[in-house]
């Protein structure tokens, strides 16, 4: 029984690990309301019975979905910096980690987080607080950098850790927006510069 039991939670985990690889690509281009446990189903080959049964509900596949997109965002922004030196450094180097995951459509559809977003702003709920603290999260990582960067004297007093922190997301989200509705992956470029710009501002 041990070994049947195994059997199943090893194809339950295959099952997931599937339907949520192509869920982040489905969600990030057509949002996360167009996920459905049949249409992911169909698009693998797999019964719906076993989708379903993997996640029980649409809203939690569209959670399971968030939360699979943020641990791939970590592993191609937040991780490859781990080693970076604190403060300045790693606040250059995690912006230019985002502007890459964002023009190498490490999602089909751009940054994940942008895209299904603008579905929930105003829908409260489970998926909507999902969101808000993936964006929270990533904005209070760039603040703690900022801070951490004055206090080691490497920006000057007037770079405000929420107002720049602001800034920088602001060029980021911005790049991505425009590089999809005008096709135009120079966008990027222009980010990066911006960023450059505004962090070189306030370098000591």
């Amino acid at each position: 029984m041990g070994a049947v039991a195994d059997g199943r939670v090893q194809r339950g985990n295959e099952t997931r690990r599937a339907v949520l690889g192509r869920a982040v690509e489905v969600a990030s281009v057509e949002g996360l309301g167009a996920l459905s446990i049949g249409r992911l189903a169909t698009d693998l080959g797999l019964s719906k019975s076993g989708v379903f049964a993997a996640f029980g509900s649409k809203e939690e596949l569209q959670l399971s979905t968030v939360r699979a997109a943020r641990r791939i965002f970590y592993d191609a922004v937040i991780a490859p910096n781990e080693s970076a030196p604190p403060g300045l450094p790693k606040l250059r180097a995690l912006c230019a980690s985002w502007v890459g995951y964002a023009r190498d459509r490490v999602f089909p559809g751009g940054c994940f987080f942008q895209s299904v977003s603008a579905e929930f702003n105003t829908q409260p709920g489970p998926i909507r607080d999902a969101l808000a603290e993936a964006a929270r999260d990533w904005e209070g990582l760039l603040i703690e950098l900022v801070r951490a960067a004055r206090a080691a004297g490497e920006l000057t007093p007037a770079a405000e850790p929420e107002q720049l922190s602001f800034l920088l997301v602001a060029a980021m989200e911005t790049a991505n927006a425009q590089s999809l509705l005008l096709d135009d992956p120079t966008r990027f470029d222009r980010a990066a510069a911006a960023i450059g710009q505004t962090l070189d501002a306030f370098t000591t």
